[in-house]
Parts: C-alpha cells; sequence; structure tokens
C-alpha cells in the first residue's frame, strides 16, 4: 500500500510530480477533456473511489491529501466543472462523510492536507464539518481565497476509525 491517499485528486494539478509513487490518486471521475483554452483535462485516477465511501481498512495511510470540489453553483458543462468537479445540493453531508472517511484511513498521528477555495463557500463552514481540530493553516492566491489547512489525527490507539 502505498503511504499517502489523495481521494479526490483530480488532473493532479497542485502535485510536482503528477506520478508520484507514493501516491495513491484516486477520483470519482475517470474522463478527458479539452479545455475552453484548447489545453487537455485528464483524470486518470489509479483508483476510482468515492471520497465518501473510501475502500481501505481503517488506519491504512500516513498522509491523507483532501481536495474535493469547492463549486456548488457551476454549469454542467462549464470548463470550471470539468476542471474542479461540482458539489451536489447536499454538499454538507457529502463533505462532512468525506472528512469522516479521509480521518478513518489516517493510521494514528497521521497527516490530513486539506485545500479549499472560498469563492463560492467559507472555509469556516466547511471546517465545522469535523470535529477535529486544525493544526495550522494558510491562506494563497491572489484574491487568498484557497486555503490550505493541515490536520493531526489523535494518536490514541481506541481513536483509529473513530
Amino acid at each position: 500500500m502505498k503511504p499517502v491517499l489523495d481521494p479526490a485528486s483530480g488532473s493532479r494539478m497542485f502535485y510536482f510530480d503528477r506520478e508520484d509513487e507514493r501516491v495513491l490518486f484516486g477520483d470519482i471521475r475517470s474522463e478527458e477533456h479539452v479545455l475552453c483554452d484548447g489545453r487537455a483535462l485528464s483524470i486518470t485516477p489509479d483508483v476510482v473511489m468515492d471520497f465518501r465511501h473510501l475502500p481501505f481498512d481503517d488506519g491504512a495511510f500516513k498522509v491523507v491529501v483532501f481536495d474535493p470540489p469547492h463549486l456548488s453553483n457551476v454549469g454542467e458543462k462549464a470548463w470550471m466543472g470539468k476542471k474542479y468537479g461540482r458539489l451536489g445540493p447536499q454538499w454538507r453531508d457529502d463533505l462532512r462523510a468525506g472528512f469522516a472517511e479521509c480521518f478513518r484511513v489516517l493510521e494514528p498521528y497521521g497527516v490530513l492536507i486539506f485545500k479549499w477555495n472560498e469563492t463560492q463557500i467559507p472555509v469556516s463552514q466547511v471546517l465545522a464539518l469535523t470535529d477535529e481540530k486544525p493544526l495550522i493553516g494558510h491562506k494563497s492566491g491572489k484574491q487568498m481565497n484557497t486555503h490550505w489547512v493541515t490536520f493531526m489525527k489523535s494518536g490514541k490507539e481506541d481513536d483509529v476509525g473513530a
């Protein structure tokens, strides 16, 4: 098993090496598109998976990178939706389940790196969907709308899968 899981990797945009052998790349989509500027967009996960129901044992990973879709208001054919994915009307339930699954598959003291762009939904509303306590965070981008938040799972053995 690889030590890092990215269950919503999309086109792996922020990776230095989009084929990094340490990472198990997952996504609910496997598709190819040509964007409005003519560039190819390839979403080719190692494993097709739903971050709400991860097919892994408790404590299976040292690191989880969680970058779920952040757009709730985007058209079916819009390039932004193709590039970043889209949230459904039940996005709170979906993200709550995603956080729970990501923490479940982390080993004790494992690290969860969470990325969120709050163009449509404030990061405070999203962080409220988990009881886990963030460790550090950083805003980035021209508008300072992208948040990188790092969590560390509890080291208590009885917390594995909790």
